[in-house]
């Protein structure tokens, strides 16, 4: 059997875990259709245990920071896109706001790497340390400074992946949990160290179970379906908030509405680029001639601030609202001690005022349809507060932002993780790519093609009911990968307080 020794006759450690982690990213949308690459992840992090194994602390979270490196660079490079073409950045200052960005992602699996060198034991406790101390350093990097959790390796596990099955249970980071765990139980059987017949077992419990979870009916149907029209205009972010062109933004989408009416029909994220107060009023009225209008527009508060949000309005022109809570650093708000970024990127509408946490759902005839906004379907557990009044999921946005790169496909993928963890059909509209609607089970049962102009009609069935993930958040998955911890971490104090009492 090879051993860990073989590994070591790579001249460049280093290198192979940069290229590791570049090479986990063919595990997520839009890769991850090609059923030989959709388990890189799992290999991804198979790869990085062995490099792991027998290191000093030090060089561990260096090839930790450089498997990081790998991954989000290769996979979250659409920061460039964003900064340098539509945001009027300088080329070279975005390139190396990108980097750093990236760099910054890169700390958690360093800290991952130190503190696996620091408490391996070189026996089986190695691989739940492994899983545990992952799953945690994703959910700090989703937390920590407002959080970013793109890329947790739990997303690239939607469906046909067999622990598509663990979403409404354990959420996006107790999959994230179990990737890795399959990742260390694989590179032990490389190792053969361990008893092979458990590692095997491991394995084929944690992919059995995935399968029969999969078709546990967590939520059931309440009310009509509702017909709903998601209308993506396409309108190119280079010429959308020129003011003397709003109205290509206003005639587009009014094109799209009359040409596709239903009862209800939604415009995503600053679909029209003006406040709500400055829409004409007759424009509202011929939006709303077939129905209800769900609306993503920003509204001007009463004191003096706008939130981002999402309007409904009926024919008669009732109007119910959504401010958005949770912000885009840089984007939608200026971190402390950053104003100075906007010196070099204009960024139309970035002083935004976030919403209360806890907000009533849209009314739309049967249906209560809790909206969410662009970035706000990053964080699930922040979507749980007001689930149980909710029976549909929508999410508005403007991707155009992020141009023809794979931030387009990768959200949809995180979206299709919200459907899985509620238990609810989650609808998106988006300004150029991908509007859809996807089934509480994670498929997707429509889309329109990115980068075209058109109307996705859909019939939208509600559902009631929470799953696990909806009544317990991320703590069981936290619970879970600390427990996973402990026995290495035990194991390392006694073996310290022995050796100093030597």
């Amino acid at each position: 059997m090879i051993r860990w020794g073989a590994l070591r006759a790579i001249r460049s450690p280093r290198l192979v875990a940069f290229l590791l982690g570049a090479f986990c990213v063919l595990g997520f949308a839009p890769f991850d259709s090609t059923i030989a690459v959709s388990p890189a992840p799992t290999f991804s992090l198979a790869g990085l245990f062995l490099l792991w194994r027998g290191q000093a602390p030090r060089e561990a979270a260096w090839r930790g920071l450089l498997w990081g490196g790998g991954c989000f660079l290769a996979g979250v490079s659409w920061v460039y896109v964003s900064l340098a073409q539509f945001s009027g950045m300088a080329p070279p200052l975005a390139a190396a706001a990108t980097v750093l960005f990236c760099l910054y992602l890169a700390l958690f699996p360093a800290l991952a790497g130190l503190l696996f060198a620091r408490w391996q034991s070189h026996t089986g406790r190695d691989v739940a340390l492994f899983g545990g101390l992952w799953a945690l350093t994703e959910w700090l990097r989703g937390t920590l400074l407002t959080g970013f959790p793109w890329l947790a390796v739990g997303y690239s596990q939607t469906p046909p992946s067999p622990l598509a099955g663990f979403a409404p249970v354990l959420g996006v980071y107790g999959v994230s949990l179990l990737v890795a765990l399959m990742g260390a139980l694989l590179a032990s059987l490389f190792l053969g160290r361990w008893r092979q017949r458990r590692s095997w077992l491991a394995l084929s419990l944690i992919l059995g179970c995935g399968l029969l979870l999969r078709y546990m009916p967590w939520t059931t149907p309440v009310g009509e379906p509702l017909r709903i029209s998601l209308l993506q205009g396409n309108v190119e972010q280079s010429v959308k908030w020129d003011p003397e062109r709003i109205w290509l933004s206003i005639d587009r989408y009014l094109g799209l509405a009359k040409r596709n009416p239903a009862p209800l029909i939604v415009l995503p994220e600053t679909a029209l680029p003006l406040f709500f107060s400055e829409v004409p009023s007759e424009i509202l009225k011929e939006l709303t001639d077939h129905g209800a209008t769900i609306l993503g527009v920003a509204v001007a508060t009463d004191e003096g601030g706008y939130t981002n949000g999402a309007v409904a309005l009926t024919p008669t022109l009732e109007i119910q609202a959504y401010a958005k809570r949770h912000l885009v650093p840089f984007g939608e708000y200026p971190p402390p001690g950053f104003a100075w970024f906007f010196q070099f990127a204009r960024i139309p509408m970035s002083g935004f005022t976030p919403g209360s946490p806890l907000q009533a759902p849209l009314s739309i005839g049967e249906q209560k349809i809790a909206p969410n906004i662009c970035y706000e379907d990053l964080f699930g557990e922040e979507l749980l507060p007001g689930l149980s009044k909710a029976t549909l999921l929508l999410n508005l946005s403007n991707t155009a932002w992020f141009g023809d790169s794979l931030a387009q496909p990768q959200h949809l993928q995180i979206a299709r993780m919200r459907a899985m963890e509620t238990g609810r059909v989650m609808l998106r509209a988006t300004n150029t790519g991908m509007t859809a609607m996807i089934l509480p089970d994670g498929r997707v049962a429509g889309a329109l093609p990115p980068f075209t102009s058109g109307a996705l009609i859909v019939d939208a069935q509600g559902y009631q009911g929470l799953t696990p993930y909806a009544q317990w958040g991320n703590a069981l998955a936290l619970v879970l990968s600390i427990l996973a911890c402990v026995p290495a971490w035990r194991a390392s104090r006694i073996k310290a307080k022995q050796t100093q009492t030597l």
